[in-house]
């Protein structure tokens, strides 16, 4: 992997985007993005991660996010993502209402199999690639792409009505459903 994707600083804000392998819309379900919105706080808790803006869209999330402890970030990360993965497949799996089941889990076992870095499984993909937002510039593009994601998306007219995104902390004061760090 190049140094262009790598964690240098912990401390550096990063753009993060993970994406559920396949491109499925696996967190499209409320109670899936609950468990999301419930991992990043226990990270914020526990794990010193420094959230500044989120967003989760049905098959993927964006982060601007640092650490600010003796963990770093990519450990977090990988945390974070082994977490969700095991805990999102168990709640698709047992979900009497999730028509889609049988073949999500169809897909992330194959995926699984097929990945040598896997046991049976896999619900993210491998990277995640950070980006580091080092100039103020790159900050802002970053962030107004995140909180604009479920508007290009069509899921809502205004960043701030999504409820899945940081974008209410900033454009109205008001607080989200997870704690963020304002970058401004």
């Amino acid at each position: 992997m190049s140094s262009k994707y790598k964690v240098r600083y912990n401390v550096v804000p990063h753009f993060i985007t993970s994406t559920v392998v396949g491109w499925v819309d696996a967190l499209s379900r409320p109670e899936y993005k609950d468990i999301m919105v419930d991992s990043f706080k226990f990270c914020i808790d526990n794990k010193s991660l420094m959230l500044y803006a989120w967003v989760i869209m049905n098959n993927h999330f964006h982060i601007i996010a640092s650490a600010g402890g003796d963990i770093a970030l990519p450990d977090i990360i990988r945390d974070f993502k082994k977490f969700t993965s095991a805990k999102l497949m168990k709640a698709i799996k047992e979900n009497p209402k999730e028509s889609r089941k049988e073949w999500m889990l169809n897909m992330f076992s194959f995926v699984g199999r097929n990945n040598g870095n896997n046991d049976n499984a896999q619900f993210w993909q491998q990277d995640y690639h950070p980006i580091e937002l080092n100039t103020s510039e790159k900050l802002q593009d970053r962030l107004n792409y995140l909180h604009e994601n479920p508007v290009k998306a069509g899921i809502v007219w205004e960043a701030q009505h999504y409820k899945y995104s940081s974008a209410i902390d900033y454009y109205t004061g008001n607080n989200g459903l997870i704690p963020v760090s304002l970058l401004y």
